[in-house]
């Protein structure tokens, strides 16, 4: 697990600033603690932070082929690199090392750039083909590793954090409007935006190329769900589950370093220990952490478990100095972020890095699976839609925009008179900053910059696009083209680097994934119960009181912090003026949300956590840039892209 950056000058003779390639690195180096690397020729400069976990001693980074044309900067696992190795051997390819980075170079030179077809893992890699002078950035197939990049009039530049691409003072820093409206939306800005203008996340299962001065995204994978499973088969697709989940643990046990697993006491977490013990030679350690406030705690679940499979189990109660932590977690995670599931992230992975450097989570059992609530109303509207017909569905759900929002079910009849597809996106704003509210939070020039804003736009695309009949099916793969890549890896990742711990998400394997498109939702959700097939797994291993459990989701205590140790800072960042100032919202607003909140009458606690996440992200990374860096904020001055167009991206992006 590592950091990887870099610049590309179009023009060869235009040389690359070793000085600031090796900031751009230095920047990241929490990414990768243990070594660093670069390269620098005729236009082009490749940088790499390494977290050593695999061939200690002579895996470091940039590597290059036998005659070196070709080099590579990697950040992630290859977990079939040794089968591969043995295939290319067989094609005379001669290898220096025993590490998966290695492979890419020679894949690539076998396969191409659909080299990336072969691999099984989580990877974020750029690879320099020098004769060809040519730049193939590629990020793995769900998005667990994140890969940044930013095109200028004179090249690319690229990083596994938005902080290292920055370092290049060609990259503008504007900050885009349209993104801030889909924060307080989502809680997150959505690929392929970032806050700022000029810098792109490259979309999980998309390479880019850059050559010949033009710069290309393109998709090379994608998930189908198929919609034609049969739930009569239900006990050869839970062989078939039980084979594949044991597999990719199986996989993710190659380490030449310490190795353990986060443990919550939740389906997922323990379905995967479950397969940890089932597979490994050794003792399983396990790391679990709880609050203080017990309806937040969930150690006794951990411990259950912990003790059923004989694990080495280490708990940690967390009393979070949350003043000092949450300027430290703005700064890890670059843009502004505020699902507060990331405060307790952080600490189990800075509890596990006490005792590993390499942990396996349960991140992706309820995406796939149907795990969230959304996913029962999702059924239930689909049912009513279909009983009542579209017309009498939008019927109804006019009538019930009469309803307040109070009354039980008022949302989910509100949303029958939308499209399918509307609905599904409404219900990942659910309790944040949703569409009238927006509109009134926001200055009125503000309001005119963000009219034509559609923070929805990717999920009613991703739900048009699901070749399945099932709407459940179809909400999956909204999960899976959005909140799974931008929220739920974007957190994990930040988190578990921000210690230099290495996270490895064997539920996200994408063989697994392809096999879980092809079951039935009514294995997934039957006679009310939410992945009952991930269920029907766990019980072939634990305890039934663990596997009937209701569901608790991985949150901290955000609403008793805001009214209580954070209190001050809230006051301070929301109403000092500076908030005011920056020309965005109604400062009535703010403060009737705070004041209701503080009062304990209305519970406000996401959307004032996005507020306060969003004023720490200003004061941080925009107050506190150097003069000579600082640009003017774009309901001033729009910055435009190197086309000439506001922010226009690469030819070929796709959704």
């Amino acid at each position: 697990m590592c950091g990887i950056a870099g610049r590309f000058n179009f023009t060869p003779t235009q040389p690359i600033d070793r000085e600031r390639l090796v900031a751009m690195t230095d920047v990241i180096a929490h990414r990768g603690p243990d070594a660093d690397g670069f390269y620098v020729g005729p236009g082009i400069g490749l940088g790499h932070r390494r977290l050593s976990i695999i061939d200690l001693s002579t895996g470091d980074q940039p590597l290059a082929n036998e005659d070196r044309t070709i080099r590579v900067v990697f950040n992630g696992e290859i977990y079939n690199f040794a089968e591969l190795r043995a295939e290319l051997i067989a094609h005379g390819h001669r290898f220096r090392t025993h590490s998966d980075t290695e492979v890419i170079v020679h894949a690539y030179e076998q396969w191409g750039d659909r080299a990336v077809d072969r691999f099984r893992g989580m990877f974020a890699y750029a690879l320099w083909d020098e004769p060809k002078r040519r730049l193939l950035l590629v990020r793995d197939r769900i998005g667990v590793k994140p890969l940044y990049y930013a095109v200028t009039p004179s090249g690319v530049s690229f990083g596994s954090e938005m902080k290292a691409v920055l370092e290049d003072p060609a990259v503008p820093r504007d900050w885009s409007p349209e993104a801030l409206d889909a924060y307080l939306a989502l809680q997150y800005v959505p690929t392929p935006q970032t806050i700022y203008r000029s810098v792109w996340k490259l979309p999980p299962a998309h390479y880019l190329v850059a050559e010949n001065g033009r710069v290309s995204v393109r998709r090379y994978w994608d998930l189908t769900f198929t919609g034609d499973g049969d739930p009569a088969r239900e006990e050869e697709y839970l062989d078939r589950l039980d084979a594949l989940v044991t597999e990719s643990v199986r996989m993710r046990l190659v380490s030449d370093v310490p190795l353990g697993a986060f443990l919550s006491g939740g389906i997922d977490s323990s379905a995967v220990v479950a397969a940890m013990v089932k597979t490994s030679a050794s003792p399983v350690v396990t790391t679990s952490v709880g609050f203080d406030e017990h309806r937040f705690d969930e150690l006794e679940h951990a411990r259950t478990v912990a003790a059923h499979f004989g694990t080495v189990q280490h708990e940690h109660i967390v009393r979070p100095d949350i003043v000092d932590l949450l300027p430290k977690l703005v700064w890890h995670l670059d843009e502004p972020f505020a699902d507060h599931s990331a405060v307790p992230t952080y600490y189990v992975s800075k509890a596990a890095r006490e005792h590993v450097t390499v942990a396996l989570s349960g991140d992706g059992g309820d995406e796939l699976w149907a795990g969230y609530a959304r996913h029962r109303v999702e059924r239930w509207e689909s049912s009513a839609r279909r009983v009542l017909r579209t017309s009498g569905a939008k019927v109804v759900g006019r009538a019930a925009g009469a309803l307040p929002l109070s009354v039980k079910g008022a949302r989910s009849l509100r949303h029958l008179a939308l499209t399918p597809g509307e609905a599904c996106a409404r219900k990942h704003a659910y309790g944040l900053f949703e569409t009238g509210l927006r509109s009134t939070l926001y200055s009125a020039d503000f309001a005119a910059q963000v009219r034509d804003a559609d923070p929805f736009v990717g999920f009613r695309i991703a739900y048009d696009s699901c070749p399945s009949p099932d709407p459940l099916d179809c909400a999956l793969y909204v999960d899976v083209k959005t909140y799974l890549a931008d929220d739920i890896m974007t957190k994990v990742d930040k988190m578990s680097m921000a210690v230099s711990l290495e996270s490895r998400e064997p539920l996200l394997d994408h063989t697994l994934l392809e096999f879980a498109a092809t079951v039935p939702t009514a294995l997934k959700l039957k006679n009310g119960r939410s992945k009952h097939l991930l269920r029907r797994l766990l019980e072939r291993r634990v305890p039934a009181s663990i596997v009937d459990r209701p569901k608790q989701g991985f949150e901290a205590p955000t609403g008793e912090w805001l009214r209580g140790p954070l209190a001050p800072m809230v006051n301070d960042l929301l109403l000092d003026g500076r908030l005011r100032n920056r020309g965005m919202f109604q400062d009535r607003e703010i403060v009737r949300l705070w004041r209701e909140h503080r009062s304990g009458r209305s519970d406000h606690r996401h959307r004032l956590w996005s507020l306060v996440m969003l004023e720490l992200w200003f004061r941080q990374f925009l107050d506190g840039v150097d003069a000579s860096r600082k640009r003017r904020n774009p309901v001033q001055s729009p910055a435009r892209s190197a086309g000439g167009e506001l922010g226009r991206q690469p030819d070929g992006q796709a959704a």
